[in-house]
């Protein structure tokens, strides 16, 4: 079964990324959202589909720590990958508080991303 999974990024150009990298037979993108504001609408529109959401912290319109709390308050099941740019690894304390299940740092390699994600979702 795929892993059907949310991205949420503010930058289009990392929204194509993990789309690109996770051009695999194990993963479905079920949907995607530029801020945190219409991550947590896209889950309450595909929530029996989504497995997994790769959640950027710094964004405008609920940044992701508020995106992930709010997902989690819905859905405590979901896994949620956080991803933080170089530079940001403080904020990954507030991302566990937050319910986050694991993190990356961008920029990373198409492995580091699909080993995070089949280490949540299998762990």
């Amino acid at each position: 079964m795929k892993t059907g999974i949310l991205i949420v990024d503010d930058s289009e150009f990392m929204r194509q990324r993990v789309k690109s990298a996770l051009a695999d037979d194990d993963y479905r993108i079920v949907a995607e959202a530029p801020n945190g504001a219409w991550a947590i609408q896209k889950y309450k529109e595909n929530a029996d589909e989504v497995d997994l959401v790769l959640m950027d912290i710094v964004m405008r319109k609920a940044n992701g720590l508020k995106a992930t709390a709010a997902i989690k308050k819905l859905d405590d099941d979901v896994r949620v990958i956080m991803c933080t740019s170089v530079g940001q690894r403080q904020k990954i304390q507030l991302a566990a508080r937050a319910g986050a299940d694991a993190y990356i740092t961008k920029p990373f390699e198409d492995e580091e991303l699909t080993d995070a994600i089949d280490g949540v979702v299998t762990g």
